[in-house]
């Protein structure tokens, strides 16, 4: 059942938890390339499970030719490659909306990038001898709990097509470290340019099928839906986005910003699942400016701007803007959908100049 509370109701103790568990991006944390691991945003819907690389199995079974089980030593010992790649919560901006859904409250920061090392998944797969038959690769983690009254293993699948995808890999190291214990640590799937839900944390199974699978992750929850008894749109591809590192220093607890007139860098990251973003502007209380581009750490990483305001006392309000090569553009505004997903619309920063 999803919750929709009053526009003027305070969080609810589960929102703080959740919120706590669940730890975002501090958006002055844009400044680096590659997010330190701490500072990478997490979503976890259960418990983070016990887990030992030294007994672990990954096994490979449905539809294939030949049923594998892997040890880490397996998968670590095949050929290698590390991708930085930008990844997004599909719940990202949720609280933004009018009538937030009562769900994981996250604003704008459920975002990192990451190098990511790994062995790539199509290989693996090609070893099993996935089925020609086969239209669907269904992804399994050890998380277990309960969601929409099914308890449930976090499940996932992608189409065969999509996880042949020469950069989609499985993963055990995170920025040249062995995977941390709430990043899916010993093994987790990485899913280049979709949001987060699709890399399966803690992975021990995958297995090809020939029908669609039904899973709750897959049909139920991740959609953007109008009406609970709309079936929706399944969420894949991150979003066109921009954001913004906070200029000047925080006022506490507002952390509203505080700056010097004159001319201040404003900077900050942008990214698309669909293609690469080719335009970033800036917003001062309305007022669109180009700003310049850098280049990408890669083809699935964010791609940092920055553009010079001459600051003039008084309220303000920056914001900024998003364009990729595929012609999505960011909103101005927002859009409800029962889940809350998807909700890219841009960010807005409120100013003080002295």
């Amino acid at each position: 059942m999803i919750e929709v509370p009053p526009a003027d109701e305070p969080f609810s103790l589960d929102e703080l938890q959740k919120a706590a568990r669940n730890h975002g991006l501090p958006l002055e944390a844009l400044r680096y390339d590659v997010t330190p691991a701490g500072l990478h945003y997490l979503l976890i819907h259960y418990d983070i499970p016990a887990t030992d690389a030294a007994t672990w199995r990954l096994d490979i079974a449905g539809n294939v030719a030949r049923p594998l089980s892997l040890s880490m030593d397996d998968i670590m010992g095949r050929p290698a490659r590390t991708l930085a790649v930008t990844m997004e919560c599909a719940g990202n901006g949720r609280v933004r909306m009018p009538n937030r859904v009562r769900s994981q409250p996250w604003i704008v920061e459920a975002v990192g990038t990451a190098e990511w090392t790994g062995t790539p998944l199509a290989d693996v797969l090609a070893e099993a001898g996935v089925g020609a038959d086969s239209v669907e690769i269904v992804f399994g983690g050890i998380d277990h709990g309960i969601q929409g009254e099914v308890e449930q293993d976090y499940q996932r699948s992608l189409t065969l097509d999509d996880a042949r995808r020469e950069e989609v890999l499985l993963v055990w190291a995170m920025n040249g470290q062995p995977l941390l214990p709430q990043h899916g640590a010993p093994l987790r799937l990485i899913v280049p340019g979709w949001y987060g839900m699709a890399s399966v944390k803690w992975l021990n199974r995958i297995e090809a099928v020939t029908s669609p699978f039904q899973g709750y992750q897959q049909v139920t929850a991740y959609r953007i839906q109008q009406s609970e008894d709309d079936p929706g749109e399944p969420l894949t591809r991150m979003k066109v986005r921009a954001l913004m590192t906070p200029p000047g220093i925080a006022e506490f607890p507002s952390l509203n910003r505080l700056v010097d007139a004159g001319p201040v860098t404003l900077a900050g990251r942008a990214w698309s699942g669909f293609a690469p973003i080719t335009r970033v502007e800036v917003g001062v209380d309305g007022v669109w400016h180009e700003a310049d581009l850098g280049a990408a750490n890669g083809s699935f990483a964010w791609r940092p701007w920055s553009w010079t305001w001459q600051a003039e006392p008084g309220e303000h309000v920056l914001s900024c803007q998003a364009t990729d090569a595929a012609g999505n553009r960011q909103p101005l505004a927002p859009f409800w959908n029962v889940q809350g997903m998807g909700n890219n619309y841009i960010q807005t920063v409120p100013v003080r100049v002295r």
